[in-house]
């Protein structure tokens, strides 16, 4: 069920309300890709204090959809596409999950997977490795889907 800014889940109440509204809306974006509730409440917690962080209150100027998020955009000096949920490099942050093979490495917001491997730790080495070199988060998450941990490697 899609939650608003009058009900939402318990964990997201302390929440300052322009945070709380962004959760939300990230949250409510993961749950339609097909995001376990609890793992899209999480990741949707985390990127809105983070871009609460990156976008302070009163900050105006910014290309945003009706939904309050940007799309995929492709810089045009620098080729690179940027998320609202992103690193502070500008590239998506990247997670360790699950998957039929094993483990994978995600880049946020898309749906194949970089690589897989076939355990965590590889999974894990990896994510480190590419979140430093991109400047951006990696997010690893247990079995369950929840996350574990949250690093930035810059």
């Amino acid at each position: 069920m899609p939650w608003n800014k009058h009900d939402y889940p318990v964990s997201m109440k302390n929440l300052e309300p322009r945070v709380r509204n962004k959760a939300v809306e990230i949250a409510n974006a993961l749950l339609e890709e097909g995001y376990e509730e609890g793992r899209a409440i999480a990741i949707g917690t985390a990127q809105a204090e983070k871009w609460n962080e990156d976008h302070p209150a009163g900050e105006e100027g910014q290309s945003k959809h009706a939904s309050g998020h940007s799309d995929d955009e492709r810089d045009e000096h620098t080729g690179k596409t940027s998320r609202t949920r992103s690193g502070r490099g500008g590239d998506a942050d990247v997670h360790v999950v699950t998957h039929q093979d094993g483990w994978a490495l995600k880049v946020e917001g898309k749906d194949k997977p970089l690589s897989t491997f076939g355990s965590k730790k590889e999974a894990m080495d990896e994510a480190e490795d590419y979140a430093s070199k991109h400047d951006v988060h990696a997010i690893v998450h247990g079995k369950d889907g929840k996350i574990e941990s949250n690093r930035s490697y810059s």
